[in-house]
């Protein structure tokens, strides 16, 4: 039995280890916040940016085609050295960034350094901006008042683009966007007119507001990377306790072994000794040699053969549940008759039920067809449960023993008494190993709590089912059913085929 200061220690152990886990998980945070340049994590960082870099890879051919696009329509008002001129530029700047970006992919996360890939990456969106801000250089070689709305909406689709493309960084947005934006805006402001200021108002908005959708998006990936984080760390969490839960289950599976292989062993040890002991006092409680001189003599030689033979029903008992946990209960199985088996185990407890005044009932089913299965074990099954019923069952009680057809065509064993019964919370103690409910603790019943454990495995060895139902104050009904297929009428008939000669022998 496990004592509280045991428990005690293993929960405080537990405490620890938690505790420890949760101190080690703070302090790598802290470690992975400081060494980030957002400020969040380190391996978030490289999260964004890997994102980033597959965005910028992605978006780099539809963004060159946007630039080729708006240096055609400015052709129209630009001299085209001048629109192919800026989109040589633009392109060119674009390639830097798209071989930047296909470096950091082929870096390792280990040598992954936040600080050196956001300066980076910010350095050539800075360039790229930088070339997108020379739309502003048109008005030197075009007429400002007819080129001014087209400059105005070659901006909004540069912002536009490059916003959704560098999102998951927010300083290589503002990068990308904030140059053109201010060249471009300030050159219609320089132009005047109410149609410049409110172009330049409407490309500064724009800007702010394709800025702010940016930081949203970015917030929105954080968040889902975050999340995906802790799903891997929760996924690493539950592995981990998979594994450690195996583990000990393996630690318990060898324990149990060990014990089963003990018991086996001692058990063995105790009967050579206690058959001598039950032997030399049946010969002194019979008398054989003589008579006693004191009459005490032969009384307590009685006392010393109940007290053995109570000792060795409890190893056997102890043997046998040994034996079926370390699976070397072996099945020595035949053709048996379930009620013949029945009614030699009523007449074995029928001195028993009639010593404490219990009505022993007999019932039977009709044309029942023998049994595929171990005599010795059914008859256990048989005995095991009959004798907790008269054991629990008042005097002038009654108990019912029936065998008949299960509801799937099978056979079953039925005992039911109309003895105190057992509280629902303590079934599952009763049908445990060693486990005795309140009534046999405060009647101080004999018995070790072996009985019903093993009936439930010499059942499960049959491949049948056990069943307890009881009810304070109503009594208990235990049911032990076996299976159709052992009915030796569900058993498909075998058909011996006979060789030629035989056929051409009867045949002549």
């Amino acid at each position: 039995m496990v004592s509280q200061s045991a428990v005690i220690d293993d929960v405080r152990s537990q405490m620890g280890r938690d505790g420890k886990r949760a101190a080690q998980k703070t302090v790598l945070d802290a470690r992975q916040r400081l060494t980030s340049s957002s400020g969040t994590r380190a391996d978030y960082d490289f999260e964004l940016m890997r994102d980033y870099a597959q965005s910028r890879l992605d978006a780099a051919l539809p963004i060159a085609a946007i630039v080729a696009i708006l240096s055609i329509v400015a052709s129209f008002w630009v001299p085209v050295v001048f629109a192919s001129l800026w989109a040589g530029m633009v392109i060119l700047s674009l390639l830097i960034v798209v071989l930047m970006a296909q470096r950091f992919r082929n870096t390792e996360q280990a040598k992954f350094s936040a600080a050196q890939w956001t300066t980076s990456f910010v350095v050539a969106e800075t360039i790229y901006g930088l070339s997108w801000s020379l739309l502003a250089l048109f008005t030197l070689v075009a007429d400002p008042g007819s080129l001014t709305p087209v400059m105005f909406a070659m901006v909004l689709v540069s912002v536009a683009a490059n916003a959704v493309a560098t999102h998951t960084l927010p300083l290589a947005t503002v990068m990308s966007t904030l140059p053109v934006t201010v060249t471009v805006s300030g050159n219609l402001i320089m132009l005047g007119g109410t149609l410049n200021y409110t172009l330049a108002a409407v490309a500064i908005c724009g800007e702010i507001f394709f800025v702010y959708l940016a930081r949203q998006m970015h917030s929105t990936e954080l968040e889902t990377i975050s999340h995906q984080s802790e799903k891997d760390a929760l996924i690493s969490e539950l592995e981990e306790a998979r594994q450690m839960s195996e583990e000990a289950r393996r630690h318990a599976e060898q324990a149990n072994i060990a014990k089963s292989q003990f018991l086996a062993t001692m058990s063995h040890e105790l009967r050579t000794p206690l058959n001598a002991i039950i032997g030399f006092s049946e010969v002194l409680k019979s008398e054989l040699l003589g008579p006693h001189q004191v009459p005490q003599y032969k009384e307590y030689a009685g006392d010393i053969h109940a007290s053995g033979q109570h000792l060795l029903n409890l190893i056997n008992e102890l043997l046998d549940l040994s034996r079926i946990e370390a699976g070397k209960y072996e099945l020595n199985e035949e053709v048996v008759s379930l009620v013949d088996i029945a009614e030699d185990c009523r007449r074995m407890m029928e001195l028993r039920a009639k010593a404490k005044g219990i009505d022993l009932v007999f019932n039977v089913g009709n044309n029942l067809p023998r049994l595929w299965g171990d005599e010795r074990a059914i008859r256990q099954v048989v005995l095991n449960l009959l004798s907790n019923a008269i054991k629990f069952t008042p005097q002038h009680g009654k108990v019912t023993l029936v065998v008949t057809r299960s509801a799937d065509g099978g056979q079953m064993v039925s005992v039911k008494d109309n003895g105190p019964g057992i509280p629902e919370d303590e079934i599952a103690t009763v049908l445990s190993s060693f486990g005795q409910g309140s009534l046999a603790q405060k009647t101080a019943e004999q018995g070790a709590g072996l009985g019903l454990p093993i009936v439930q495995k010499i059942m499960e060895l049959h491949q049948g089912r056990f069943d307890l139902f009881s009810k304070l104050r109503f009594g208990t009904e235990v049911i032990a059913t076996f299976p159709r297929a052992r009915v030796m009428d569900a058993l498909a008939p075998v058909v011996e085929k006979k060789n030629r000669l035989e056929i051409y022998s009867q045949a002549g």
